[in-house]
């Protein structure tokens, strides 16, 4: 009997020690998967931003595509190769305004900005009829959502 006791006596620190080191594992591991889910999260909201400021600045080229489409648009032809390349503040712009080194005026619609350049006459122009002159339009278009910041272009034909 005084062999049982001792025993019994010394495995009772044992299964204590066997418990707090399952409770570790189990803690590290729901620490684990926190962080994971925070991390998607993140992620998610990341592309959702990205998602909406394409989408806004897509809207922004279109207002912009349907100002230079009015029989009532000019715009002087620009000059220079920094007035007639593509204007590289899209990528800082924050507010409507002119900007005095690309000469591109940029109008505020809703979340974004559009610019209008006009980059000079052309004979051959796509989807023009043949010996035709157009007068071709860069349209910039910035849509801002969050962090994210979305630039598309396009250029437009107008004869």
């Amino acid at each position: 009997m005084i062999v049982s006791s001792i025993r019994a006596g010394s495995q009772r620190g044992m299964a204590l020690l066997v418990t707090l080191v399952f409770l570790l594992l189990l803690t590290l591991i729901g620490i684990s998967s926190m962080q994971n889910a925070t991390l998607q999260e993140k992620m998610a909201g990341s592309v959702s931003s990205r998602n909406q400021s394409f989408q806004v600045a897509e809207a922004a080229l279109r207002v912009g595509e349907s100002a230079v489409q009015l029989d009532t648009f000019t715009l002087a032809v620009c000059s220079g190769t920094t007035q007639c390349a593509p204007p590289a503040e899209s990528s800082t712009v924050k507010a409507a305004g002119l900007n005095a080194t690309s000469g591109v005026t940029w109008v505020a619609t809703g979340n974004g900005f559009y610019g209008v350049q006009n980059i000079g006459a052309s004979v051959t122009a796509v989807n023009v009829p043949s010996n035709t002159s157009a007068t071709l339009y860069r349209v910039t278009a910035v849509g801002i959502a969050g962090t994210s910041r979305s630039v598309v272009e396009s250029i437009y034909a107008k004869y």
